[in-house]
């Protein structure tokens, strides 16, 4: 039980460098597209930010899926890297079928995923209400409607 909350651990703190990477990619994005102008609050600008955005969000979070399915791997826990990276989706966004169950060995790193993917699809949920919310408000100042109250 030690080892595999200490390998749970390793892998989530690796999971939260990841976040952050990604976090930050999203930001040098972000700065890049209003740099170059392309940061438009029309539908289409909007709508194409929020594509590129929730796809940087959505690779970070496979790529944390396909660390946790390694190590479902590495632990002997599956010896096809496709059935741990299903049973790691599962996991990771608490779904939980339930339809592949790990051994009593290691179900402590099934749930410290869950753990983990709970916090990582939240602040991936934040980040995109964050790139939504201050789309809205350019949008609102370029139309004229800012007041001094926050919005």
């Amino acid at each position: 039980m030690v080892s595999n909350l200490i390998i749970g651990l390793l892998t989530m703190v690796v999971c939260v460098a990841i976040q952050g990477m990604i976090m930050a990619k999203m930001l040098h994005t972000l700065y890049n597209l209003e740099k170059k102008g392309w940061l438009q609050t029309a539908m289409f600008g909007m709508s194409s930010v929020l594509i590129v955005i929730t796809l940087i969000i959505l690779t970070g979070n496979l790529l944390q899926i396909a660390l946790w399915a390694g190590v479902f791997l590495l632990t002997d826990e599956f010896q096809l890297f496709s059935n741990a990276f299903y049973h790691s989706v599962v996991n990771f966004s608490t779904l939980g079928y339930g339809d592949i169950v790990m051994s009593e060995s290691s179900r402590l790193l099934g749930a410290l995923e869950a753990l983990n993917g709970v916090l990582m699809i939240g602040l991936s949920t934040g980040a995109l209400f964050a790139v939504l919310n201050s789309l809205m408000k350019k949008a609102w100042v370029e139309r004229g409607k800012h007041t001094s109250k926050v919005i």
